[in-house]
Protein backbone atom coordinates (compact mmCIF):
# COMPACT_ATOMS: atom_id res chain seq x y z
CA UNK A 1 0.00 0.00 0.00
CA UNK A 2 1.28 3.68 -0.74
CA UNK A 3 1.61 6.73 1.28
CA UNK A 4 -0.87 8.39 -1.01
CA UNK A 5 -3.69 5.20 -0.33
CA UNK A 6 -2.73 5.45 3.57
CA UNK A 7 -3.80 8.94 3.36
CA UNK A 8 -6.70 8.60 1.37
CA UNK A 9 -8.10 6.50 3.95
CA UNK A 10 -7.23 7.96 6.72
CA UNK A 11 -8.60 11.23 5.62
CA UNK A 12 -11.83 8.80 5.24
CA UNK A 13 -11.40 8.75 9.18
CA UNK A 14 -14.08 10.91 11.49
CA UNK A 15 -12.22 13.76 12.66
CA UNK A 16 -12.20 12.55 16.63
CA UNK A 17 -10.10 8.90 15.02
CA UNK A 18 -7.64 11.57 12.87
CA UNK A 19 -6.70 13.44 15.24
CA UNK A 20 -5.91 10.17 17.47
CA UNK A 21 -4.05 8.50 14.59
CA UNK A 22 -2.15 11.66 14.10
CA UNK A 23 -0.90 11.49 17.85
CA UNK A 24 0.17 7.91 17.98
CA UNK A 25 2.34 8.95 14.40
CA UNK A 26 3.56 12.03 16.41
CA UNK A 27 4.47 9.85 19.52
CA UNK A 28 6.12 7.59 17.35
CA UNK A 29 8.83 10.40 15.56
CA UNK A 30 9.35 11.24 19.51
CA UNK A 31 10.03 7.56 20.79
CA UNK A 32 12.51 7.40 17.78
CA UNK A 33 14.24 10.53 18.87
CA UNK A 34 14.33 9.46 22.68
CA UNK A 35 16.09 6.15 21.28
CA UNK A 36 18.58 8.02 19.43
CA UNK A 37 19.45 10.40 22.76
CA UNK A 38 19.30 7.28 24.82
CA UNK A 39 21.82 5.29 22.73
CA UNK A 40 24.48 8.84 22.08
CA UNK A 41 24.23 8.92 25.57
CA UNK A 42 25.20 5.15 26.16
CA UNK A 43 27.51 5.58 23.62
CA UNK A 44 29.30 8.68 25.42
CA UNK A 45 29.06 6.65 29.16
CA UNK A 46 31.00 3.82 27.06
CA UNK A 47 33.53 6.13 25.55
CA UNK A 48 34.21 8.16 28.56
CA UNK A 49 34.66 4.35 30.63
CA UNK A 50 37.38 3.58 27.96
CA UNK A 51 39.20 6.76 28.33
CA UNK A 52 39.50 6.60 31.71
CA UNK A 53 41.10 2.93 31.55
CA UNK A 54 37.43 2.35 33.67
CA UNK A 55 37.11 -0.55 31.24
CA UNK A 56 39.68 -2.69 28.69
CA UNK A 57 38.61 -2.85 25.34
CA UNK A 58 37.46 -6.13 23.56
CA UNK A 59 38.34 -6.75 19.89
CA UNK A 60 35.41 -6.72 17.93
CA UNK A 61 36.49 -10.88 16.72
CA UNK A 62 36.54 -11.88 20.09
CA UNK A 63 33.04 -10.43 20.65
CA UNK A 64 31.79 -12.42 17.97
CA UNK A 65 33.21 -15.65 19.05
CA UNK A 66 32.07 -15.54 22.38
CA UNK A 67 28.78 -14.91 21.26
CA UNK A 68 29.06 -17.75 18.80
CA UNK A 69 30.02 -20.23 21.58
CA UNK A 70 26.85 -18.66 23.66
CA UNK A 71 24.58 -19.40 21.35
CA UNK A 72 26.02 -23.17 19.58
Amino acid sequence: MSLQEIESLALRLPPSQRALLAQHLIASLDAADETEQAWAAEAARRSDALAAGAVEPVAAADVFADARRAVS
